[in-house]
């Protein structure tokens, strides 16, 4: 005899990825994870038995929670309310709360807080206390004390044709060629605490002095190989056209001849200025991709200032400019000793097609551009 068949799992983009988020959430219930991976091995086709062996469960389990899932999508594999006290507070006094925490701040502040929330609601003659506020919020999953930060810009129709062709050149290096990511770093601090650091020891952190002293600034411009990952940086003193043209000229003189140079570089003004362009173009060997406007990220070289700010300038004591200047010429040098290619893995244009799908009406913005 064969047991009853296996529910269809319906599979949408969508649910596809609020269940990978689940699963790559660190505060997820390790059984709403298992909830989570049997419904994605259920739509990827695998039976029951194969799901319940690959994640060491039994197929009932496996067998009510596709059920679950076929019939009420991704809430059915969330936990039922379970039976308790009765609420003292109705759903109209959750909504007030959800209500008054999405509003507006009060005079005099920036965000709600629980207290402020509870002081407003009993100004209208409701008493509540924090941990009820507390609750109604995490149930709604609304925190007035975080923020996200994000970009408010147009559609710009050639955002993706600008975000593939930069990926490309990653992926498919142009042969003959040296292909360069360059950018500067600016507002560098140079400074140093007042007293010593403690280093850590068993069951303490390392501690740092709060107050420091500054000594200024400096900024550098940084070039990287993208085909050997190694880095040439250089302090400059402004960020104009000047200083900028004066750092591929050098490259010029000390790549082997005969090679094209091909710079990845952002939108930035000494980058994109008059003098710039007309340097570049006159000059056959050179070629430019510029990264889309605000995304600065498709830029190699900003992945070692990533490094270098964690690695040295986060924590670093810096006597001064020179000895700032001194430790990143330093670190640059070490970096290279072991540096090795990257393996850029994100594609612009696959992305864009599944934005295409996610967003169907921007196909005829996309397709009138």
């Amino acid at each position: 005899m064969t047991g009853p068949a296996a529910r269809p799992v319906r599979m949408t983009i969508k649910r596809e990825r609020k269940l990978r988020q689940i699963i790559a959430a660190g505060t997820s219930p390790q059984r709403l994870v298992l909830r989570a991976r049997i419904i994605l091995a259920a739509a990827a086709g695998d039976p029951n038995a194969k799901i319940a062996r690959d994640l060491g469960c039994t197929e009932n389990t496996v067998r009510e929670w596709r059920g679950r899932f076929a019939v009420h999508g991704i809430p059915g594999i969330f936990d039922r309310p379970r039976p308790g006290r009765p609420e003292i507070h109705g759903p109209s006094v959750r909504l007030l709360i959800v209500a008054t925490a999405t509003s507006v701040p009060p005079d005099g502040e920036s965000c709600w807080s629980q207290d402020s929330i509870v002081a407003h609601l009993r100004g209208r003659g409701l008493e509540i206390s924090r941990a009820t506020v507390g609750r109604a919020l995490a149930d709604a999953k609304v925190r007035p004390h975080k923020v996200r930060g994000w970009l408010n810009r147009k559609d710009d129709p050639a955002f993706w044709a600008q975000a593939g062709a930069v990926c490309r050149l990653y992926l498919n290096p142009p042969p003959g060629a040296v292909l360069v990511s360059i950018d500067e770093k600016t507002g560098i601090q140079a400074k140093t605490r007042r007293h010593p650091d403690l280093p850590a020891a068993p069951g303490r952190d390392a501690r740092r002095e709060f107050e420091y002293v500054r000594h200024g600034t400096v900024s550098i411009i940084a070039a990287m190989n993208t085909a050997t990952a190694e880095v040439i940086s250089q302090r400059i003193r402004r960020n104009d056209s000047v200083t900028f043209i004066a750092f591929p000229a050098m490259l010029d003189q000390h790549i082997t001849p005969g090679l094209r140079i091909h710079l990845i570089m952002d939108n930035g003004s000494s980058h994109t200025s008059k003098a710039t362009r007309a340097w570049i173009a006159a000059r056959p060997r050179f070629t430019v991709t510029y990264t889309p406007k605000h995304a600065s990220w498709l830029n190699v070289i900003e992945q070692w200032f990533s490094i270098l700010t964690s690695k040295l300038l986060r924590r670093g004591s810096f006597e001064s400019k020179e000895d700032l200047d001194r430790q990143i010429t330093e670190f640059t040098i070490g970096y290279n000793k072991t540096a090795h290619p990257w393996k850029w893995k994100y594609n612009a244009d696959a992305e864009h097609a599944r934005y295409l799908e996610r967003h169907p009406a921007k196909n005829t913005v996309t397709e009138a551009a």
